[in-house]
């Protein structure tokens, strides 16, 4: 019974999973662009 728990083949991910990775990366990034552009004009 004990042998019986990590016979589960790894799911793949689902569509949506993925899209929301994507989203949450475009949003870190889109944070990094603007922090960094209003330090350039703090600059100028």
């Amino acid at each position: 019974m004990a042998k019986n728990q990590n016979t589960q083949t790894p799911r793949r991910k689902s569509k949506r999973e993925r899209r929301m990775k994507i989203i949450i990366y475009i949003m870190i990034l889109a944070m990094v662009l603007s922090s960094l552009t209003t330090g350039l004009v703090m600059f100028l």
